[in-house]
C-alpha cells in the first residue's frame, strides 16, 4: 500500500486547486490540464491517504472534514517548499526577499501595519508584503494562518480567542477601550449604543454586563469605521478599542472609561515552521519595535 509520504508537490497543488475552485473542471482550467486528469489525480491521492477527501455531486467537489485538514496542510507544505528555495537563494546573496502574506483585522491594517511595513521595506526591499483584511469573527486572522492562506496574522488574543494550539505567537500591545460620542454632548452615556460584531471578547463583555448605564445595542454597523461614522453623525455612542480610535473623525469626542476600563490584547500568530523563516522574523522584529513602548507589564 502506498504511503501518504509519497505525495508529490503537484498532487498537493491539485488538492488546493480543487478545494479553492470548488470542482474538478475549474481546477483543471487553473492547472492547465483536463478534468479527467484532475479526477484521476484526486482518486490517487485518496488511495494514498486512505480517506475520502472530497464529496462529489452536482454542486461540484467540496472538501470533507478530512479533506479540509489535508488542504490546509497542503497549502502550508507548498509554502515551505517555496520558502526552502527562497531562503537558499537569500543565503547566497545575503538578502531577505520574496512574498510575505499578512492577515490583519481592519484597524490593525489601517493604523498598526503601515509604519511597520514602511520600515520593513526600507530595510529589506526584496520582501513583497501583501495584507488581507479579515474580520475577527470565527476563525479570524488566526484561521487564515492555520489554513495556510497567510504567513502571519495580527489577531486579538484573549481568553475567548487564545492562540490556536497548532500556531505560535505573542502579545504585541494591550489597548484600552474608551467611550466615543458626539462632541459636546451634555450626557453621552444617555445615548443609544452603536456596536459591531467584531467588538467583543469575554473580558469586555463581562465588563459591559457590570455597567448598568450601557444599554443593549440598538444600532449595529458592519465594521468599526462605520461605527465611528454613525457616532460622528450623532446617532449614538460607542465603546471602542484604541486602534479603532486612532483617527476618530471630526464631530466625535473620546472619553476615558477610568482605571477599570476593559482592554484588548493584540498580537501576532504564525506557524512554527514559518516562525523560523527570515521574512517572518524580520516582520516580527519591526512589530515589536513599533509596539514596545505600549506593551503592558501585566
Amino acid at each position: 500500500m502506498s504511503s501518504a509520504v509519497d505525495l508529490a508537490p503537484q498532487e498537493l497543488r491539485v488538492l488546493v486547486a480543487v478545494a479553492e475552485e470548488g470542482g474538478f473542471s475549474a481546477a483543471a482550467v487553473r492547472l492547465g490540464t483536463t478534468q479527467s486528469g484532475v479526477s484521476h489525480a484526486v482518486r490517487g491521492i485518496e488511495r494514498k491517504v486512505g480517506v475520502v477527501l472530497f464529496a462529489r455531486g452536482r454542486f461540484g467537489a467540496r472538501p470533507t472534514a478530512a479533506g479540509a485538514r489535508a488542504v490546509a496542510h497542503a497549502r502550508r507544505v507548498l509554502r515551505m517548499l517555496e520558502t526552502l528555495v527562497r531562503e537558499a537563494r537569500d543565503t547566497s546573496t545575503g538578502e531577505i526577499a520574496g512574498p510575505l502574506r499578512i492577515a490583519a483585522f481592519r484597524s490593525a491594517a489601517l493604523h498598526l501595519l503601515p509604519p511597520v511595513l514602511e520600515r520593513l521595506s526600507a530595510r529589506h526591499p526584496g520582501i513583497e508584503a501583501t495584507v488581507t483584511v479579515v474580520r475577527e469573527i470565527g476563525p479570524g486572522t488566526a484561521g487564515e494562518v492555520a489554513e495556510g492562506r497567510a504567513d502571519l496574522g495580527i489577531a486579538g488574543l484573549g481568553t475567548s480567542s487564545p492562540i490556536p494550539p497548532q500556531l505560535v505567537g505573542d502579545v504585541l500591545l494591550e489597548e484600552p477601550y474608551a467611550l466615543v460620542h458626539p462632541a459636546g454632548h451634555p450626557d453621552p452615556r444617555s445615548l443609544p449604543l452603536v456596536d459591531w460584531r467584531e467588538n467583543c471578547s469575554s473580558y469586555t463583555r463581562q465588563w459591559w454586563a457590570a455597567q448598568d448605564w450601557i444599554p443593549a445595542a440598538t444600532v449595529r454597523a458592519e465594521d468599526d469605521g462605520a461605527v465611528l461614522s454613525m457616532v460622528g453623525s450623532g446617532l449614538g455612542m460607542a465603546i471602542m478599542p484604541a486602534l479603532s480610535l486612532t483617527m476618530a473623525p471630526p464631530g466625535t469626542e473620546i472619553t476615558d472609561l477610568g482605571p477599570e476600563r476593559p482592554t484588548r490584547r493584540v498580537g501576532y500568530v504564525t506557524t512554527p515552521e514559518l516562525a523560523a523563516t527570515a521574512a517572518v522574523r524580520a516582520l516580527v522584529r519591526e512589530l515589536r519595535a513599533s509596539t514596545k513602548p505600549q506593551v503592558s507589564g501585566g
